[in-house]
């Protein structure tokens, strides 16, 4: 299983698209780790500076809709060659969310209300998420601001895909 959580990059903004995420001019890299340089390259958002606010990032909070726009691969590979395994949003583009399940990372759903609250709460702070499989629960916690937990709701095969490390090692000790 890859580690889970880390320090959180805040992307304050619903519908961030796989184009924002990777843009299509670098599909055509034949590794993950080729992509690395190039994540959110073309994202604009207030406040948001990659060479900045990116390194040392291993989570994403962001709103609704992450990983809307293509259907590819690439944008949760070059999430994972930056070391980011766990994007938290409110709700997920259905293909981008089983890609990161299929490589082994957590795209993590919570209510508009928690991310809201995570957003008010947090933002502008050094925060930490920890990420508790065994009692399907998220702790975010700043030294600034306290902890706030929330429920991790995964279905069997999602928590099996985790724990796995992804698809290939999945289907490696099944089939």
């Amino acid at each position: 299983m890859k580690e889970l959580g880390g320090r959180l990059l805040f992307l304050d903004r619903n519908d961030i698209n796989t184009d924002e995420i990777i843009p299509a001019r670098y599909l055509n890299e034949d590794s993950k780790l080729a992509l690395k340089p190039y994540l959110f390259e073309d994202l604009e958002l207030p406040g948001f500076d990659r060479t900045t606010s990116l390194p040392g990032k291993r989570v994403v909070l962001s709103r609704a809709n992450f990983g809307c726009g293509s259907s590819r691969e690439h944008a949760p590979w070059a999430l994972e060659a930056n070391g980011i395994r766990v994007v938290v949003a409110e709700s997920f583009a259905r293909i981008f969310r089983r890609n990161m399940y299929n490589c082994g990372m957590l795209a993590a759903e919570v209510p508009a209300r928690v991310v809201a609250e995570l957003f008010d709460r947090f933002s502008g702070t050094d925060t930490e998420l920890k990420v508790n499989l065994d009692s399907m629960l998220l702790r975010f916690e700043a030294k600034e601001t306290g902890a706030l937990e929330a429920p991790l709701s995964l279905g069997g095969f999602e928590l099996a895909m985790l724990r796995s490390g992804g698809w290939l090692d999945f289907a490696a000790t099944r089939y």
